[in-house]
């Protein structure tokens, strides 16, 4: 009698709960992109130090939206044909798609292809927004939202990554030191590192950082097999076409889809191509000649290279997710009096006209730093399957890439950048030192010196959060050679291949600590770096230098050294 009774709870107790007990809840996904080209002209467009206008479109502008669901979390990706999207928009927007979708405002990762070539969703440098379009544009990404939950179906989803190194290089060079010739907005020289230099520039010694060479992908089909979308992340700041344009993410996904053939499906493969870490590349390789190519050969490479990875991608269906937000408050770079007051005295000469060059259109950017002077950024962390995925409201340097991919304890991790904001460049505190454009204090470069480093905590504490996992730390790779040197037990020993210097204080001007190889000694020898280094850069190659992650690295100085000494 016992025993039926048990048979009999244990039937009452599956019927209760469902699929919920040893039965996992099916993995669904949808899809869309909804026109979001401008339906007047003309526009303003941005992305240029000065404003420009633009009377007609050259080919479509797209929001084009993931839904995915595991049966517990519902998540929205948005990557929007933009130059930049600002927060106070993007909150809007995920307000109004929550009323209408249910999927919760700290579960949408909205994000902008960052195309130069779009209307001016926000003011930007010498760039005034469009007010048309931006009153125009919410309500079409909230549209792209509420389809692709509509579109959700049964799916499965698989991940890959592949090196392309021929579509992206830095574009951040290092100033010979008897070639400093440039000056800042300001009137300062102190320029030793600027993007564009040129090809095989005599003036130049090198690439100031690392690119991020991954291509990455997140695939979704049918359980028939049809393809339903694929989100791509890629670190290329743009390539350059006419006005209007989605530039080369928004003509990647239709090419991937013919490549794949599925652009003749019934209902349209949807194809996004999000933002990488690319504050400091491009596609040009100034270390060579130039070659000859366009946006539409660059396209279809570059979309060839993700089919690969496409072919990589072992499918499942027991897809879980999981997805975290945090915010931090960061400081700006304020003006001092003596800028604040040269900004007061050049801006009131500009007068009503749009300004015109570097420096007036830095003096304006000084008032807005002086009556905003701190931001709040969101940052978010998802994992899809082993698949991670980080969302920074920044443009983010190669390096900075390099490190969150290297900290992250899942397999594979894309980093998109200008998501859920745009707060501008945050270079790493090192290439603070060396200037440059990306370091200029505007809005689109404003946050305070120490800003990277705290994002990168937080973001990898974000991935450990959506892990469960403890992060990796951030050494440097030992190969045979620096184990034979350890060995052989030195005094001390400095192999220089860190992806980023340990401060000796919170002053920057004090340097970075270098790390001591010789574990067995025990000793802790202390170096320093003074400032004027780039981390992470290409490093001897041969027998023995071998490493793992991203090969052999060497830091390469501008103007620093290491320093040590020796007592007793």
């Amino acid at each position: 009698m016992c025993t039926a009774w048990k048979r009999l709870w244990a039937v009452l107790l599956l019927i209760l709960l469902g699929p919920a007990v040893g039965v996992a809840a099916q993995f669904r996904a949808g899809a869309a992109q909804v026109d979001i080209t401008p339906l007047q002209f003309p526009v303003r467009v941005n992305g240029m130090v000065e404003e420009r206008t633009a009377d007609r479109a050259a080919d479509a502008l797209m929001s084009r939206a993931l839904v995915l669901d595991d049966g517990s979390v519902q998540l929205a990706i948005v990557v929007v044909d933009s130059l930049m999207l600002p927060r106070e928009m993007l909150d809007d927007v995920k307000q109004q798609a929550a009323k209408l979708t249910g999927i919760p405002e700290d579960r949408m990762l909205i994000s902008a292809t960052h195309t130069h070539s779009a209307p001016s969703a926000m003011a930007c440098l010498g760039s005034r927004v469009d007010p048309e379009y931006a009153q125009f544009l919410p309500a079409q990404i909230v549209r792209s939202i509420v389809q692709a939950q509509e579109r959700l179906e049964p799916a499965e989803a698989g991940w890959a990554v592949v090196t392309d190194d021929l579509h992206n290089h830095c574009r951040r060079w290092i100033f010979r030191s008897d070639r400093m010739s440039m000056t800042d907005p300001f009137g300062v020289r102190n320029v030793r590192a600027h993007m564009h230099p040129g090809y095989q520039s005599a003036n130049h010694t090198g690439p100031a950082g690392p690119a991020d060479t991954d291509l990455t992908l997140l695939g979704l089909r049918s359980l028939d097999g049809r393809p339903l979308a694929v989100l791509a992340n890629y670190a290329m700041h743009y390539y350059g076409s006419p006005l209007v344009s989605a530039d080369c993410c928004g003509r990647f996904g239709q090419r991937f889809a013919e490549l794949l053939g599925a652009s003749g499906q019934s209902r349209a493969f949807v194809g996004l191509l999000s933002q990488g870490t690319s504050g400091d590349s491009m596609w040009m390789d100034y270390s060579r000649p130039a070659v000859a190519n366009d946006l539409d050969g660059y396209v279809t490479g570059l979309a060839t290279k993700a089919l690969e990875a496409w072919r990589l991608i072992q499918w499942r269906k027991d897809v879980s997710l999981a997805m975290a937000e945090e915010r931090l408050r960061l400081q700006r770079r304020v003006p001092d009096e003596g800028r604040l007051e040269w900004a007061r005295k050049l801006s009131a000469e500009v007068g009503d006209r749009l300004p015109r060059g570097w420096s007036e259109v830095y003096s304006f950017e000084q008032l807005f730093l002086h009556e905003e002077p701190e931001r709040e950024l969101k940052l978010q962390a998802i994992r899809i399957g082993e698949l991670g995925i980080t969302a920074i409201p920044d443009e983010v340097f190669g390096i900075t890439g390099l490190k969150l991919k290297q900290a992250s304890p899942l397999a594979v991790t894309m980093n998109i950048e200008l998501a859920n904001g745009a707060e501008g460049y945050i270079p790493p505190p090192e290439q603070h030192v060396l200037g440059g454009y990306t370091t200029w204090p505007a809005r689109t470069a404003a946050l305070e010196v120490q800003a990277e480093p705290q994002i990168v905590g937080v973001l990898t504490k974000l991935l450990e959060r959506v892990s469960g996992q403890v992060a990796n730390a951030l050494t440097d790779e030992q190969h045979a050679y620096a184990q034979a040197v350890s060995q052989s037990l030195p005094w001390a020993y400095w192999r220089l291949g860190e992806l980023q210097g340990q401060p000796v204080s919170d002053q920057l001007e004090d340097g970075w600590r270098v790390q001591d190889q010789v574990a067995a000694t025990g000793q802790g020898r202390q170096a320093i770096y003074e400032p004027g280094v780039a981390f992470f850069l290409p490093g001897p190659r041969g027998a023995g230098l071998q490493q793992q992650f991203r090969g052999n690295r060497a830091v390469q100085f501008a103007g620093g050294r290491v320093r040590a000494g020796r007592q007793g």
